[in-house]
């Protein structure tokens, strides 16, 4: 795709581009009922979701799943949440925001836990794909941190400084993913945390992706 030296920004999708609270928070209380747990409001969801995932079904259940439980709750989580995403849209002005950012000459790429084939035909669905010089998800198995899989996403791209990347997420792990490789972070409250447990991080927190955008602007340049 050519040499990049201005800012990059490495997306987040779920509860970032893509806004999928609702459906998350529905296939989550599906999980949660496969063992008799009483199911979450978003607030509390917010105040208690981290990654790895069984650690999240830990601070619920006092104590880590077993393998049976988790891969019964995994499953149970995408068979819901794949019926129920197709109800999901794009948060507000994301089309604009990419089209802005492609404009002025930058890159920018898509790290997402979301399985990839499931991914990538999403993206296109929407008709974002050309924004992007990389779309990555998840290959292996579900529940664990992005920090690793950053790493793999960064050394694919072309001519993209570490040093000159933002990464845009909704979860605390993504600031985390960013430190692992020296890029910036800007975390987003519309999505799996509350502002409170963002701000703990110690990276810049904001309640829109125009802001986020801003920011990482100002983090890269």
């Amino acid at each position: 795709m050519g040499m990049h030296t201005d800012a990059h920004i490495v997306w987040d999708w779920n509860g970032t581009l893509f806004h999928d609270v609702d459906a998350v928070i529905g296939a989550t209380n599906a999980a949660f009922a496969e063992l008799g747990l009483e199911p979450l409001t978003l607030e509390r969801y917010r105040e208690l979701y981290c990654v790895p995932v069984p650690k999240f079904y830990e601070r619920l259940m006092g104590r880590l799943p077993s393998g049976a439980e988790w891969e019964l709750m995994d499953a149970t989580f995408h068979r819901y949440y794949s019926e129920h995403r197709v109800r999901c849209a794009l948060a507000e002005g994301v089309a604009e925001l990419l089209a802005r950012w492609s404009a002025a000459g930058r890159s920018q790429s898509i790290l997402s836990m979301y399985g990839h084939d499931d991914l990538v035909p999403l993206v296109r669905g929407f008709g974002i794909e050309s924004h992007f010089i990389r779309v990555d998800g998840r290959a292996g198995p579900s529940g664990g941190g992005k920090s690793e899989h950053m790493v793999r996403h960064l050394g694919a791209l072309t001519g993209v400084d570490p040093t000159h990347t933002v990464v845009i997420g909704d979860a605390a792990d993504d600031a985390l993913a960013a430190r692992h490789v020296g890029a910036g972070a800007v975390l987003y409250t519309g999505g799996s945390h509350s502002r409170a447990s963002l701000e703990a991080v110690g990276v810049p927190v904001v309640d829109t992706l125009a802001e986020a955008v801003v920011e990482a602007e100002r983090l890269a340049g």
